[in-house]
């Protein structure tokens, strides 16, 4: 699969403060692909390099496969954490005029904008002004204004923050869809339980580097302790003589640490032989979030 982004080499200075330490990605075509890091890691220079807000001091970024230049943006969707709404301007004036910045006409972008409103049920906020809405509705604005001109890349920065339950399935099936039809969707958050959820691959940047990368569940995979855990249909008596390392036992179910890597085999073996029916039995990989904190921890030491 082609790469859609593909930064090589990338750093930023700002006076003696490196915020982008020669960073190398590639991003795949039709990849919902998560950027992490702690507050000031370098991620929002990153996507402002990318998006052409602010010039890349060292190194190159291509976009399908040509370095950027003034079409670029044309093709980008982003919505920054920090919105850009003006608190005095009607809905449906700021979003033609947004959809028109990006190149579109005021016929398709009229078409485009009734298309968004109608599927998040908000066609009467068209006259309504920016200041009248919660947070939650500008949110669902700043969502149209970054996708209505159909961007082949998307890049998403805190996209759920102020909505509720509701709302914030809605934005992510919204999320899933496009990805589904083909956009390549970038997804920063500092919530790695919807990065778990929602993306396919990663990077992780701390202080400017890139720290980690790749598919989430290789990553998890390499990050395994070898910890498992098994339930029994009747618990467990004598627990001293079970291979590994009983780290935890309730009721019926143990977690168990092995010191290899057939340490799975060991254990299935050992219950049968002992005459225990097994009900359920599973390695206990690691959070997004535990790898998170691990690296970025390992990183600064």
């Amino acid at each position: 699969m082609s790469s859609i982004i593909s930064v090589q080499n990338v750093s930023k200075h700002y006076g003696d403060y490196t915020a982008v330490n020669g960073i190398n990605l590639e991003l795949k075509k039709g990849c919902l692909f998560g950027l992490l890091g702690p507050n000031g890691a370098g991620k929002t220079s990153l996507i402002r390099m990318m998006t052409t807000i602010t010039a890349i001091d060292e190194g190159k970024i291509l976009f399908n496969g040509t370095p950027l230049n003034s079409d670029t943006p044309k093709h980008i969707g982003y919505m920054p954490e920090e919105r850009g709404l003006y608190k005095k301007m009607k809905v449906g004036d700021q979003l033609l005029y947004l959809a028109q910045l990006k190149g579109m006409s005021k016929k398709e972008a009229e078409e485009k904008i009734m298309f968004w409103m109608e599927r998040f049920e908000i066609e009467d906020w068209w006259e309504k002004e920016i200041h009248e809405l919660s947070k939650g509705m500008q949110q669902k604005i700043q969502f149209i204004s970054t996708v209505v001109h159909e961007p082949e890349l998307l890049i998403l920065d805190e996209p759920f923050s102020g909505l509720d339950p509701i709302n914030t399935n809605l934005i992510k099936s919204e999320i899933f869809r496009l990805k589904e039809n083909g956009t390549t969707i970038i997804f920063s958050t500092h919530r790695m339980e919807q990065v778990e959820e929602i993306c396919e691959e990663i990077i992780l940047v701390n202080k400017g580097n890139k720290v980690l990368s790749g598919n989430i569940q290789d990553i998890r995979n390499r990050y395994k302790k070898n910890n498992f855990e098994i339930k029994t249909e009747t618990p467990v008596e004598q627990i001293s003589d079970i291979p590994g390392t009983v780290i935890e036992q309730q009721g019926n179910t143990l977690i168990i640490h092995m010191e290899n890597d057939n340490g799975s085999n060991e254990l299935i073996k050992y219950f049968l032989n002992q005459g225990h029916r097994i009900m359920s039995f599973k390695e206990i990989l690691p959070s997004l979030n535990e790898i998170f904190i691990q690296t970025v921890e390992s990183a600064a030491s």
